[in-house]
């Protein structure tokens, strides 16, 4: 047993979060018995982990009757339910925010992926949302797609913290930062702070998966680790870029780069793989629970990410050989994402209404 695996990720300088969050996580204390011993320091959400919460128990029923009865229902419903549990979430990670110069500590909450395609409605929620929840280390999530990257720079602009999700390729992450950076300069012009706190959430498993029956044995499971490790690199020349420097003279912060869907898929393959394979400094690596349980159990880690990213460039150019189109797969990887959570929204939302109806 290794049991500070969890701390030796945040000696090496990367944040491990928490990928999931539960009404039962804070009210049995297991959230703050995380923070305390297994060293996380933030947490993420979206709309396939509140389905699981709010659905597949009786926690929230209470609260769904008491606000149904006050006339709530829909979006506005599911939003006051994860408002109230992230809120909790943001106050018990706060001594982490402040321990940290508020770089650490933050949590997420996505907006409706029904606005995945609507610029406009994308930013009005998020200012909504932002101003609903009331904690300055409340992350906003809005897909980096290309109705989306608009409203990041907007929100960025309006000083509200942004995650910016759905990303799965290093070309959709300098997209994302692109839109960051600009938000960042616009504040300059106006004669605002650019001190605006976000991440960069860009999906690793998903790839493994996707490539799975269609590669060799020789390279199952190593195009994830390749894509995380090429935008690493990508990462650090954006921090060393002038464009970047210029606005860190003048206050701004890194957007971080965030692994996310580090669980692994195959069971065949370590259940650490993706954090143990994508440690790195200044980084953020978001992980479901078993997964975090695993690491403190049993996780090792064999050194950082390479700054120039390794051996990412010649494991990407095998894929293709093996005839992996890589660029189409990315968008393919990013359509069916944002699928998946409008389905769950949509499921969740019609688990609400039932839920209403049977406790009224």
């Amino acid at each position: 047993m290794v049991a500070d695996a969890p701390s030796s990720l945040n000696a090496l300088g990367q944040s491990l979060w928490l990928d999931n969050i539960t009404r039962e996580l804070l009210d049995s204390g297991t959230l703050q018995k995380y923070i305390e011993t297994k060293s996380v320091t933030g947490l993420t959400s979206n709309p396939t982990i509140f389905d699981l919460a709010i659905t597949r128990g009786s926690a929230y029923d209470a609260d769904i009757d008491r606000q149904t009865r006050a006339g709530a229902s829909g979006e506005d419903l599911f939003f006051n339910l994860a408002v109230q549990d992230l809120t909790r979430a943001a106050d018990l990670f706060a001594p982490v925010y402040a321990r940290t110069g508020t770089i650490d500590g933050f949590v997420s909450l996505e907006v409706s992926p029904r606005l995945v395609r609507d610029t406009k409605q994308t930013l009005a929620q998020a200012k909504k949302l932002h101003a609903q929840a009331g904690r300055p280390n409340l992350f906003i999530k809005i897909p980096g797609t290309v109705e989306g990257l608009p409203a990041i720079e907007e929100a960025i602009f309006a000083g509200i913290p942004v995650n910016v999700t759905l990303l799965f390729s290093t070309d959709q992450y300098k997209a994302a930062a692109d839109a960051y950076l600009a938000g960042l300069e616009r504040r300059v012009r106006a004669g605002l702070s650019p001190d605006v706190r976000s991440v960069a959430s860009l999906f690793i498993s998903r790839w493994d998966r996707a490539v799975a029956e269609k590669v060799p044995a020789s390279l199952r499971n190593t195009l994830g680790l390749a894509v995380g490790r090429q935008a690493y690199k990508a990462y650090r020349d954006i921090l060393e870029s002038d464009r970047y420097q210029r606005l860190e003279n003048l206050g701004a912060r890194p957007q971080r780069l965030l692994f996310a869907s580090t669980g692994t898929k195959d069971k065949s393959a370590p259940d650490t793989l993706y954090i143990s394979g994508l440690a790195a400094p200044n980084t953020v690596n978001t992980m479901p629970e078993e997964t975090l349980l695993a690491f403190a159990d049993h996780g090792r880690l064999a050194g950082s990410v390479p700054r120039d990213g390794g051996d990412a460039e010649d494991v990407l150019r095998a894929h293709e050989k093996a005839g992996i189109d890589l660029t189409a797969l990315s968008a393919e990887l990013q359509i069916a994402g944002a699928k998946g959570f409008d389905d769950s929204w949509n499921e969740l939302l019609g688990a609400l209404e039932h839920k209403s109806k049977v406790l009224a």
